[in-house]
């Protein structure tokens, strides 16, 4: 059984040093871009919300730090995210290597656009 958690720091400080590192630079970063979602563990996985629903997850894993759900976006975005897109919403950032933050931002952004389109009744 997966251990639970009471906060999103007691999740992140469960993890070697090297994961807590880049978990507290995802959550730093989006953060940055959302900085009025609220925060909870959720699945198991820390998690950024809007109105109370979930925007996005991220995870520490044991070879890499993983955001879900990560929406399509135009070709430069695609480009840009290739190297970490693992299935149709997720990426993966390898343990072994610094955690592209400004794609994180780009993710968080475009992950607040589509909530703002489903919110005003418009396909996402």
């Amino acid at each position: 059984m997966a251990p639970r958690f009471a906060s999103v720091d007691d999740y992140i400080a469960s993890y070697p040093e090297e994961t807590r590192t880049q978990l507290a630079g995802v959550r730093r970063t989006i953060r940055e871009v959302a900085p009025h979602a609220g925060e909870k563990i959720s699945y198991g996985m820390a998690t950024f919300t809007v109105d109370g629903k979930p925007l996005i997850y991220y995870a520490g894993w044991k070879n890499h730090v993983g955001l879900y759900p990560v929406p399509t976006g135009d070709a430069q975005f695609e480009e840009a995210i290739g190297p970490y897109r693992r299935a149709k919403d997720t990426v993966r950032f390898p343990i072994s290597r610094p955690v592209p933050l400004e794609l994180v931002s780009e993710i968080t952004e475009l992950c607040l656009k589509r909530r703002a389109a489903v919110s005003e009744g418009h396909d996402a």
